[in-house]
């Protein structure tokens, strides 16, 4: 289990940023005991404040479990973004996301449930979906987790998937390495001699997916 430090760890919650240590505390919360193993009056207790104080930076539960879906998919963008900017050839790095990603289910457990589970906030719904959030750097939004999958495939199949959209399989990558975390965290996923693990697994699926959709391309072998 991750070892939690913030601010209601030392004597309380007494002063700085509240909303931030509300954050961490319904993370820490949702890891634990899952997304509906808490309450508003749970976290004002951790965190050392009146239930009260949490409304004067969230409506309520939903809004407070939203913000930290936000934050899952933030940190998510931002892991991904470093695997496909590294060092060495497009396939290196395709592959670098798929281990980012499964690293970052099991590391962020509250990030990820939370992520999968929360709906917008009333009256946020016309922002869109927590993963077309972009993360920013200096000032300017430079993408989201979907979008640095689809510029990674892009990369790795320059030549393309002719009559499928590359979102498309950008979708099936993401749905795959969803079930794969999924299975892993709930300690469902077939482990065994010959059988590989979650990392192999994933790469031979991809691979799969990927392979099958080159081969509709006319007159074009898989590669």
């Amino acid at each position: 289990m991750r070892h939690w430090r913030g601010p209601f760890d030392r004597q309380g919650y007494h002063h700085g940023n509240l909303k931030e240590a509300l954050i961490e505390a319904a993370q820490r919360f949702i890891a634990e005991r899952g997304i509906g193993g808490f309450t508003l009056a749970d976290a004002a207790k951790l965190v050392g404040v009146t239930p009260a104080a949490l409304y004067r930076h969230f409506r309520g539960r939903d809004a407070l479990v939203a913000e930290v879906a936000f934050r899952g998919y933030d940190e998510l963008a931002k892991r991904l973004g470093r695997a496909l900017q590294s060092e060495g050839t497009a396939l290196e790095r395709f592959t670098r996301m798929g281990e980012a990603y499964l690293a970052f289910a099991e590391q962020e457990p509250g990030f990820y449930t939370a992520m999968f589970s929360a709906k917008p906030a009333e009256g946020e719904a016309s922002c869109g979906p927590f993963w077309a959030k972009s993360i920013q750097s200096g000032g300017k939004p430079v993408g989201n987790a979907f979008d640095f999958l689809v510029q990674a495939l892009s990369q790795t199949f320059p030549e393309g998937f002719q009559s499928v959209d590359v979102r498309f399989i950008a979708i099936e990558v993401w749905a795959l390495s969803h079930g794969i975390a999924t299975l892993d965290a709930a300690g469902q996923l077939p482990k065994g001699p010959g059988l590989p693990d979650k990392y192999e697994l994933l790469r031979a699926g991809v691979l799969a997916l990927v392979h099958g959709a080159l081969k509709e391309r006319s007159g074009t072998p898989a590669k």
